[in-house]
């Protein structure tokens, strides 16, 4: 029998103007399939003219600038609604789809679909589930004594996984997927009678717990941080009156 991390996978990985997923916007984007380990990626690549200006410091993480997403990149609606309808039939063909920190990505993509589409991602993916594989989580709970952080180049350094160009949306979105089967791998025993489906599952479970033990780190540490439990989408913010 097959295992999920030697299937299909298909990836999902964005660029953005900040790291505030209600109000920065998706500036490029990529979804990757590949079919077996080693398998040649196909990837597809879109760039988005956000229709804010693009702080420097989101230009010194990704190297895109107001000027080339002008020259560029496209309006983002028509783009927020390819990439829907993309991940949407990964999904409903049972493809698991990788995501690292999940929450972040796909919350992005579903305010922006709000924003532009007046949608959602639920919206788009109908009575079809999520299947979603997170790297970060999957190794923070597989692995969770190993000190030090766990951001994707750290991830695949630890797997062996090359990262070649960080902050390309489709370099990390192949890169998390490397990992994602590198973690299944090397996890195995753990993980073997389980599907994807039930990964999915227990992942928010794990997530919570995740934030919930980070939480009490930053309350013992002064920090005013509130980390968010929610995996793998946030809920959408209450309208203020």
């Amino acid at each position: 029998m097959t295992q999920w991390f030697d299937g299909p996978l298909a990836a999902f990985d964005t660029e953005t103007t900040g790291v505030d997923v209600e109000e920065d916007r998706i500036v490029s984007a990529a979804v990757v399939v590949q079919d077996t380990p080693g398998g040649r990626p196909r990837i597809t690549r879109w760039l988005v003219n956000p229709g804010i200006p693009v702080p420097p410091a989101a230009t010194e993480v990704h190297g895109l600038t107001d000027d080339h997403l002008q020259r560029n990149g496209r309006w983002p609606s028509p783009v927020m609604e390819e990439i829907a309808r993309s991940l949407a039939e990964h999904c409903a063909a049972s493809r698991p789809l990788v995501v690292m920190n999940a929450p972040f990505d796909l919350t992005i993509l579903d305010r922006e679909l709000r924003r532009h589409r007046a949608s959602s991602l639920g919206r788009y993916l109908g009575a079809t589930p999520l299947c979603v594989l997170d790297p970060r989580v999957l190794d923070k709970h597989l692995d969770r004594y190993r000190k030090g952080r766990r951001t994707l180049t750290d991830l695949c350094e630890q797997y062996e996984v090359v990262l070649d160009g960080a902050h390309d949306a489709a370099v990390d979105a192949v890169a998390a997927l490397e990992v994602v089967r590198a973690v299944g791998r090397r996890f195995a025993s753990r993980m073997e009678r389980l599907s994807a489906a039930e990964l999915h599952t227990l992942q928010a479970v794990w997530h919570a717990a995740q934030a919930r033990g980070l939480q009490a780190w930053f309350a013992r540490s002064g920090t005013p941080e509130i980390v968010d439990p929610s995996w793998p989408l946030r809920p959408e913010l209450p309208t203020a009156a």
